[in-house]
């Protein structure tokens, strides 16, 4: 097989291009690396695709890219792609959330129909559903987003619906819940917690900590992925992916501290606009349709994440 992954020098998209390639698969990889955090991070995340002989990277801004070329040969496209963060989505940051949450979905699912391939996994974002009046989630709630990240990546999801309605294009949407791992973001609570245990740097803690997540470790993404392109769902499905388990703030914090052994220093900041009191989703759905459910616990996750940490230091200490 031959995959699309965009998004590839990303959190996600670089760990799923590692795991097509480690199964033979021939990838090619794109991304524009986007401001929002150290782009030597993501280049570093390339390194194996680039030294692959089944793997090709290209440089290219989605909005405004030849996208059919992209497209040669391929049979299937992870859509990882976005501009991602809830904080920045605000004011003048939204223009750079709809070009590339909205328009470059829009332009990619659009060379997918003149070019043809057999499956597109789109992924979309737990923040679809906002807040919500019961928990955890089910796909028949009803999405209302709080953010205009949320906003744009809903939009995104029903641009698949209308690809998929109008012209049968073979899409499915995946909303994950709070993606954690070996290299998560920067801007990240998990990230910056291990971060603030292993070196004693602050950790800021926005609100009172009482917020709720559902986390899903890195690899599990990756399977709900790779089981979405070769699942036989009709198309525009969307379903969760959500790691099977909720905990405050305050409850991360704690069990990071536990793992780490050593305490976090807390500096309090208000809560932000934005940000869900809560998130958390059933996954019988991905259960049915794809085979699917987490395999990482929390503890087991966040113990890889750290070691991940250590040896980030290890390296920038030599």
């Amino acid at each position: 097989m031959q995959a699309l992954v965009t998004g590839a020098a990303g959190f996600v998209g670089s760990n799923l291009a590692e795991a097509l390639l480690a199964r033979g698969d021939r990838v090619v990889g794109v991304d524009c690396f986007v401001p929002y955090y150290d782009e030597a991070t993501k280049r570093a995340n390339l390194e194996t695709l680039i030294a692959s002989p089944d793997g090709k990277f290209v440089e290219a801004d989605l909005r405004t890219a030849d996208i059919d070329a992209l497209l040669d040969d391929v049979d299937v496209v992870f859509h990882q792609a976005a501009q991602a963060g809830v904080r920045h989505s605000w004011a003048g940051g939204f223009a750079d959330y709809l070009g590339h949450n909205v328009l470059a979905t829009q332009r990619l699912l659009d060379a997918v129909h003149r070019c043809g391939a057999r499956r597109v996994v789109y992924a979309s974002s737990s923040s679809v559903y906002g807040n919500q009046a019961r928990y955890p989630t089910t796909e028949e709630d009803l999405p209302r987003p709080y953010s205009p990240y949320g906003v744009t990546k809903l939009a995104g999801e029903h641009l698949c619906g209308l690809y998929a309605e109008n012209w049968g294009l073979p899409v499915v949407a995946l909303r994950y819940f709070t993606v954690f791992g070996p290299r998560q973001r920067p801007d990240m609570s998990i990230h910056r917690l291990c971060e603030a245990a292993l070196s004693g740097a602050v950790f800021p803690r926005y609100g009172d900590g009482n917020q709720v997540r559902e986390f899903t470790y890195v690899a599990d993404i990756v399977a709900g992925n790779l089981a979405a392109a070769e699942a036989d769902i009709a198309p525009g499905s969307y379903m969760n992916l959500a790691g099977g388990g909720e905990l405050t703030l305050n409850e991360l914090i704690a069990t990071v501290e536990r793992l780490a052994g050593t305490a976090v220093k807390i500096e309090e900041h208000p809560s932000v606009p934005g940000d869900a009191r809560r998130n958390g989703g059933v996954t019988e759905r991905a259960r049915a349709l794809l085979g699917w459910e987490p395999q990482t616990s929390l503890e087991a996750g966040l113990a890889n994440q750290l070691t991940w940490h250590k040896q980030r230091a290890s390296l920038d200490n030599k």
